[in-house]
């Protein structure tokens, strides 16, 4: 069976609430990523080749090491076990991981081997030469030795474990293969992204991580669409024993898929300006998610918006749970409008989350009892000075200390759902105290909106706005239809 359709958003956001509780287990191929920025302005008179004028480097964990500061980035704690060298690649690793709060007890250092770098040369954020330093070889017996025995040790406090293969040599030879056996024996879900084409050496996994193109290679033939994605995943699950796959796909979303059955996810449409390491934090939300008590598809639908962030970002780019929670705010639509009534904590992330993006943040207030023409001026001239704006909606027991026994006509579910309906309304926030004050507090928009009735001398939270270096706006109101009178006169701060 296969179906289109996306999970519900609620246990989407359960389970990213969860993510702090969760350690995962991360083993593979850490790599040293640098970026080199400058400017191209002549041609080099020893050769026809273009000089790179040095502005500026900066230093990033790849592979193994990328899916790790993800983890961390999302809150919850990661623990890396792998093997790198004793050489400055390799020291700068571990200053990293140990800066970022991770565990270091896993790594080992050996004189026999070379950390993988790769340097990235830019000009004007075009990419015009990439340099790799590597040497690509198995595990020795003793280095092999040592990475299973910090694994053991490392398995029973980690809920989760993330086999991460850039193909430089940590998992061959059947490492993959003991890492999964120990898994199994222990109970302990263990995901895959892979390298190459022969998915052997992962049998056994619970899931493995493949794009399309990988998909196709491990089948031996090119998949496109959608029941060719299941055909692929399916053949794969047979011949190796996974649980399911879950196969990202560029543009078109994610898929995942069982023996059973299959989903289908859309992707986000976001400018893309960078996919490197997209894919490590894919495998990572997933992990956290799947961890946190998210069934497959409602993980891979989070893993899903995570990618739609990251590929948003230049260079390894890693996201927060902000981040996170607006995307998947986003990608629910319009008609998704529960999920856009909020709580004043996760109205606050999701603030910082658009704030984060460079939008706008407006906000206006009021108990909106019975909605009318003057009610939807004013959200629509409001929604037009932001890019997103939020509703502080009062509760019914504010409403009744504001109006009388007799109020409110309709319940506060009633009108955060209608409100939510609205396009010119991007989050409705229920606040219980008689004035927004706390929720401007806790929010603290760029803009302030209030109908033209007020002066700003009497706009509660103006001069928390304005001293945080936002500004209030008093918008015209449809004639005969006062936001403040249509039914009885309120206090200052509140609409009717």
């Amino acid at each position: 069976m296969i179906k289109h359709n996306p999970p519900s958003p609620e246990p989407l956001h359960r389970a990213i609430a969860r993510f702090g509780g969760v350690t995962v287990l991360v083993v593979g191929d850490l790599i040293l990523d640098r970026f080199v920025n400058g400017v191209i302005e002549r041609i080099s008179p020893e050769a026809p080749i273009p000089v790179l004028h040095g502005r500026g480097e900066t230093s990033a964990m790849g592979g193994a090491g990328n899916v790790v500061a993800n983890i961390v980035s999302l809150g919850a704690r990661a623990i890396p076990v792998s093997v790198i060298g004793t050489d400055t690649a390799g020291d700068s690793l571990v200053r990293m991981l140990g800066e970022l709060g991770a565990e270091t007890a896993g790594l080992s250092q050996q004189r026999g081997r070379m950390t993988s770098s790769k340097s990235r040369f830019s000009a004007l954020n075009q990419q015009v030469l990439r340099f790799d330093e590597e040497e690509i070889k198995p595990l020795d017996e003793t280095e092999r030795a040592g990475l299973i025995r910090h694994f053991r040790a490392a398995l029973a406090g980690a809920e989760i474990v993330i086999l991460s293969d850039y193909g430089k040599g940590i998992l061959l030879d059947g490492v993959a293969a003991e890492l999964i056996a120990i898994c199994r024996e222990a109970g302990k879900p263990v995901l895959v992204d892979p390298k190459g084409r022969d998915y052997a050496r992962y049998a056994g996994a619970t899931a493995i991580t493949p794009n399309r193109k990988e998909l196709g290679e491990a089948v031996g033939h090119a998949v496109f669409a959608d029941d060719e994605i299941v055909a692929a995943a399916r053949e794969l699950i047979s011949v190796h024993g996974f649980d399911f796959v879950v196969a990202t796909r560029s543009e078109k979303g994610m898929s995942v898929v069982g023996p059973d059955e299959a989903r289908h996810i859309a992707t986000q449409a976001r400018e893309v300006f960078d996919v490197s390491g997209a894919g490590d934090t894919v495998i990572a939300t997933f992990a956290l998610a799947l961890a946190s008590g998210a069934d497959p598809v409602a993980a891979a639908s989070i893993a899903n918006a995570a990618g739609g962030v990251v590929v948003g970002k230049r260079g390894t780019a890693r996201l927060t749970v902000e981040e996170l929670t607006g995307a998947l705010f986003r990608s629910h639509g319009p008609t998704a409008h529960k999920d856009a009534i909020l709580d004043a904590s996760s109205a606050a992330r999701m603030v910082a989350a658009w704030k984060e993006e460079g939008l706008s943040v407006g906000f206006t207030n009021g108990c909106f009892d019975i909605l009318h023409a003057g009610h939807v001026s004013l959200l629509h001239a409001a929604r037009s000075q932001c890019d997103r704006l939020v509703l502080g909606l009062n509760s019914d027991a504010s409403v009744r200390r504001l109006k009388g026994p007799g109020r409110p006509v309709n319940d506060q579910h009633d009108r955060a759902c209608v409100l939510a309906a609205l396009a010119s309304v991007d989050a409705v926030v229920v606040f219980e105290e008689d004035t927004p004050l706390a929720l401007i507090e806790a929010l603290l928009p760029d803009i302030l909106v209030k109908g033209a009735d007020y002066t700003i001398d009497t706009v509660v939270g103006a001069d928390v706005v304005q001293k945080a270096g936002g500004r209030v706006v008093l918008v015209d109101l449809v004639a005969g239809k006062s936001t403040t009178g249509t039914i009885g006169k309120l206090r200052a701060g509140s609409t009717s």
